[in-house]
């Protein structure tokens, strides 16, 4: 996997639908340990509530989660499971809380209820893409840093660190495809005096913070 979607940051909306109130809440979770201490959390914030319906989607072990809390079978933690696989967010877990406000609204109802309030907590919490980038690090003489700082970003690339010392040690990530374009500009304009090391990988967000 080269990249993924996840969550920004944790948050919360709500609606009313025929006198019933449904508020949904996201958070970026990594295990499944913090799923449950998020469910458990929210259980605890809306221990009134008539339903705390949850679903949660991680990358590690391919784990997906849901549980309809008394709701009619498939009504509610399906729905807001499948709002989390259609939008292909995973590492996050969704509480939808419901205070009954005294009419049924049906099966296709609730299916519609709990789908908005999941959907509404993923936009509030913002889709963020994650891609997996290389990490490196290079190293260069004061007179050819201008150039090598701006090569990076221009091959795609994003610094992250610079070091002035008797040199200049430029710590930066990019997507692993656009390195051999960066390695020819650097031997291009430094006649072949800076090459890029690099060091480790990681998911980095791309988009949508």
């Amino acid at each position: 996997m080269t990249s993924y979607q996840t969550i920004a940051r944790p948050a919360a909306e709500e609606f009313v639908e025929r006198r019933s109130r449904f508020i949904g809440t996201v958070r970026p979770v990594k295990t499944e340990e913090e799923a449950i201490a998020f469910i458990e959390e929210m259980r605890s914030k809306y221990w009134d509530a008539t339903h705390n319906v949850y679903a949660y989607s991680l990358r590690e072990g391919n784990i997906r989660r849901y549980s309809d809390d008394g709701e009619p079978q498939g009504t509610a933690g399906v729905p807001t499971l499948d709002v989390l696989q259609k939008s292909g967010v995973t590492d996050a877990a969704v509480v939808v809380t419901r205070y009954f406000g005294g009419v049924l609204l049906g099966a296709g109802g609730l299916v519609r209820a709990y789908s908005h309030a999941a959907s509404l907590a993923l936009q509030a919490g913002t889709i963020l893409t994650m891609q997996l980038c290389k990490t490196a690090n290079l190293v260069c003489d004061y007179n050819q840093y201008g150039r090598v700082s701006a090569l990076i970003p221009e091959c795609g690339g994003v610094i992250e660190d610079a070091q002035f010392t008797d040199c200049v040690e430029i710590a930066f990530h990019m997507a692993e495809e656009n390195l051999p374009a960066l390695s020819r500009r650097l031997a291009d304009a430094t006649c072949g005096q800076v090459e890029a090391q690099v060091t480790g990988e990681r998911f980095v967000a791309v988009s949508g913070a």
